[in-house]
């Protein structure tokens, strides 16, 4: 009786040693991810309390004195001065915003319209050329964008119409940009069409619909979270674009950008830079894009992750 008790307990103590050592295990494991979320969170937050920190110290420093996130006689009055005027152009930051939102505006519009047309095309017609195209595009992709401001610039130099240039406008800048951002969109946007069934498509053939109906109704509806995706990205490219304007946009400094404006606030020397204004100015510029982000947010995270699923 002995002997067989002990043969039954000894396969119960193993199984509890070994249950204890896997919740050890799995406490640790826990503990160490942890760990890593506040160390990678740690290290995203602190350039942002940085910023924050420098915006709102008064002694315009090139770093905050000390870790004291709210410094001695913190004050919102560079926020107020680079709203009324950011440089010494007598130019606000609200008719700069509006430039930039013009030619964001039109870059993500743009950007959604021609790549969604032409992404449909390379996802469903065959047509004589497609292969070449396909590459073509690919091509452009792999440019940098400062490759193309010679040609563009000449290119958009010759449209005058008046006293009206192409090349000196916002609408210009906002197709030298589109240029460049239509690329990425066709090709995200056929990666994404390409896993949306075909079916549909024929289902909805067979009950009378033409291809524009189908285009109409079952592909853009099925669409949003790619379209979504390249809007915000078209937005962003708009909204912080700097190579083309400072090229670009020579005149009237009413007509210049957020990201002209802020390049404009750097001195010659680290000294001689409003590091307030210049940090309250950088937050105002980043705003509307977390704005953006968060409302998109949903169809963003969904349009990044479904498109690399094939089928």
């Amino acid at each position: 009786m002995t002997s067989q008790a002990g043969a039954v307990l000894a396969p119960r103590v193993a199984v509890g040693t070994t249950r204890r050592g896997r919740s050890a295990m799995t406490y640790r494991r826990q503990a160490m991810l942890q760990l890593l979320c506040l160390l990678i969170t740690a290290t995203v937050l602190f350039p942002i309390l940085w910023i924050v920190s420098l915006a709102i110290d008064p002694r315009n420093l090139a770093r905050p004195d000390g870790l004291n996130l709210i410094p001695q006689g913190a004050t919102l009055d560079a926020f107020a001065q680079v709203i009324r005027q950011p440089t010494q152009n007598p130019v606000s930051f609200v008719q700069l915003a509006l430039n930039s939102l013009v030619i964001a505006a039109l870059v993500s519009s743009a950007s959604v319209i021609i790549g969604v047309l032409a992404a449909y095309a390379f996802s469903r017609l065959q047509f004589r050329g497609r292969e070449f195209l396909m590459i073509a595009v690919l091509a452009v992709l792999m440019l940098p964008a400062v490759a193309t401001i010679a040609p563009l610039f000449v290119s958009l130099n010759k449209v005058q119409i008046g006293s009206f240039n192409l090349r000196a406008s916002l609408i210009g800048v906002a197709l030298a940009v589109t240029s460049g951002q239509l690329p990425f969109a066709i090709w995200n946007m056929k990666g994404y069409l390409d896993t949306i069934p075909r079916d549909l498509e024929e289902a909805a053939s067979v009950d009378g619909a033409n291809r524009f109906q189908i285009f109409l109704r079952i592909i853009l509806p099925l669409s949003k979270p790619v379209i979504a995706v390249t809007a915000f990205f078209g937005f962003i490219a708009g909204w912080t674009e700097f190579y083309f304007s400072w090229m670009f946009l020579t005149g009237d400094p009413k007509s210049w950008t957020l990201a002209m404006t802020l390049n404009g606030m750097v001195g010659q020397y680290a000294s001689s830079t409003p590091w307030s204004q210049f940090a309250a100015y950088a937050i105002l510029v980043a705003l509307p894009v977390s704005a953006v982000y968060l409302y998109l947010q949903k169809y963003i995270i969904s349009g990044l992750t479904i498109g690399g699923v094939k089928g």
